[in-house]
């Protein structure tokens, strides 16, 4: 099985929470009020210390946001080709 996390513990997953709300001009309180998550909580998505993110928050992130997983979520080229073994462990 492919390692959960990288060498140095982090998980390789970025966030790019900071670019969408600017997109909507909305400040993270404002979020914060409409997804029912604290400003604390949506930080440490936004900083990328996240370790974890509920289905239902993910929901309602992408509602207030109008946006797709795949735009507040990205994992770097090259990363994923380095968890790929030639067994499918990766996978």
């Amino acid at each position: 099985m492919a390692p959960a996390a990288t060498d140095d513990g982090e998980h390789g997953i970025v966030c790019h929470l900071d670019v969408l709300l600017e997109r909507k001009q909305m400040t993270l309180k404002e979020l914060s009020e409409r997804v029912g998550v604290t400003v604390v909580n949506l930080s440490v998505l936004k900083n990328d210390r996240a370790r974890a993110v509920r289905f239902s928050t993910l929901s309602a992130l992408c509602d207030a946001l109008g946006c797709q997983p795949g735009d507040l979520f990205s994992y770097p080229a090259g990363r994923a080709a380095d968890h790929v073994t030639g067994d499918g462990a990766g996978r």
